[in-house]
C-alpha cells in the first residue's frame, strides 16, 4: 500500500518565514505554514509545497470520447478517464461541486471497494464525503494499455480540474505517450504560462471550458480571469487538436452579442476550432436559474456559425 502520498509541487517559490507562493496558476497563492491554496490541492508543510491529490483518483471510468466533450478527435473510441479533488476556480453553477470543493482530509482511513479499475483491494480515503482511491502513474498508464482491446485510446484527465493535479498527469502523460496512446486535458485553462508549456508536449487534445466571454463573468462568479484562460486556447490550438465548451446560463452569459464575440475570437485564432454550446441546469449555488431554454441555444448555435464552421449543442 503507498499509504498517504503527497508530492512536492513541481512549481512554487520559497518566501521569508516559512511561506510560499504557488506558480502553478496565475492566482499565485501565497502560503503560510500549514495553509491550503484556492484548489484544496496544495499544502504549505514546513515551508514547502506539497500536492496532496498525488495518487489519488475521485474517478474512473471507460467513456466514449464524444463524452469530454470531443466530436472531432477519434471519433467513436472510448477513453480511460479519471480525476481527483479539487479545482482552482469557484463557479457557482459547478456539476462536480463535491469533488472540485472537496478539502483533503485524512480522519477516515478504511478499506475500499472497486475503484473502477476493477483490482478491488486499493486502499480507499474520505476527503470530507470524497472517497479517493490510490493510484500510480504507472497504473492508470498500465489499465489504460490494458483496455486498447476494448477501443481505449489513451487516458483523458477530468471530472474535477486536471491541471491542480499537475504533477500526477505529467508523470503519467509520459507513460501513456510512451506505450503510443494518447492524452486528453479537460481543463478550465486557468493555468500559469510555464508549467502550461511543459505539459503540452504530451497532451494530445484538449477540451477547454471558456465560461464566458467578459472578464466581469469570470471575476463575479468563477473567482478567475477569462484573460489567462484565452492565452491557454491561442496556445493550446497551436500545439495540439483543441475544442472548446461554453455552458450557457440565462441571463448571464446568452447573449446573441457575447456569443458571436466568442466565436469571432476563436476563428480568429484557427475556423475549424469546434464550439460546443452547453445546456444550463440548475445546481450549486445557481440552483435558482432555469434550464436554458433549446430555442435560445438553437439562436446562438447560428451566430455563432458566421464565424466558426463546427458548433454543436450539449445536454439538449
Amino acid at each position: 500500500m503507498m499509504g498517504w502520498v503527497m508530492r512536492e509541487a513541481a512549481y512554487y517559490e520559497k518566501l521569508d518565514n516559512g511561506s510560499v507562493r504557488c506558480t502553478l496558476c496565475p492566482h499565485g497563492c501565497v502560503l503560510r505554514q500549514g495553509s491550503t491554496g484556492v484548489c484544496r490541492a496544495r499544502k504549505n508543510v514546513d515551508g514547502r509545497l506539497f500536492s496532496l491529490n498525488y495518487g489519488h483518483a475521485a474517478s474512473i471510468a471507460l467513456d466514449p470520447i464524444e463524452k469530454k466533450p470531443l466530436y472531432h478527435f477519434h471519433p467513436g473510441s472510448l477513453i480511460l478517464s479519471a480525476g481527483t479533488f479539487g479545482c482552482n476556480l469557484k463557479c457557482r453553477w459547478c456539476q462536480n461541486w463535491l469533488i472540485a470543493h472537496g478539502d483533503e482530509n485524512t480522519a477516515s482511513d478504511e478499506k475500499g471497494g472497486d475503484s473502477g479499475t476493477g483490482d478491488g483491494n486499493s486502499r480507499a480515503w474520505n476527503h470530507r464525503g470524497i472517497r479517493t482511491y490510490e493510484l500510480t502513474p504507472e497504473g492508470l498508464a498500465g489499465l489504460a494499455e490494458e483496455y486498447a482491446d476494448r477501443g481505449n485510446i489513451g487516458v483523458a484527465y477530468t471530472y474535477n480540474e486536471p491541471t491542480v493535479w499537475y504533477e500526477f498527469i505529467m508523470d503519467t502523460a509520459r507513460l501513456v505517450k510512451d506505450k503510443g496512446l494518447v492524452n486528453v486535458l479537460v481543463t478550465n485553462g486557468f493555468i500559469s504560462e510555464e508549467p502550461l508549456e511543459e505539459l503540452l508536449p504530451y497532451i494530445d487534445a484538449m477540451n477547454i471550458d471558456v465560461k464566458a466571454f467578459t472578464e466581469d463573468f469570470y471575476t463575479r462568479y468563477c473567482k478567475g480571469s477569462l484573460d489567462h484562460v484565452r492565452r491557454t486556447v491561442e496556445r493550446a490550438a497551436q500545439s495540439c487538436h483543441t475544442e472548446v465548451t461554453t455552458l450557457v446560463i440565462p441571463g448571464l452569459n446568452d447573449s446573441p452579442e457575447e456569443i458571436g464575440e466568442l466565436a469571432r475570437w476563436l476563428a480568429s485564432v484557427d475556423r475549424n476550432i469546434v464550439l460546443h454550446l452547453s445546456r444550463f441546469f440548475p445546481n450549486y449555488d445557481m440552483r435558482h436559474i432555469p434550464p436554458t431554454p433549446i430555442r435560445t441555444l438553437e439562436a446562438l448555435k447560428n451566430s455563432a456559425l458566421e464565424h466558426l464552421e463546427h458548433v454543436y449543442l450539449g445536454n439538449v
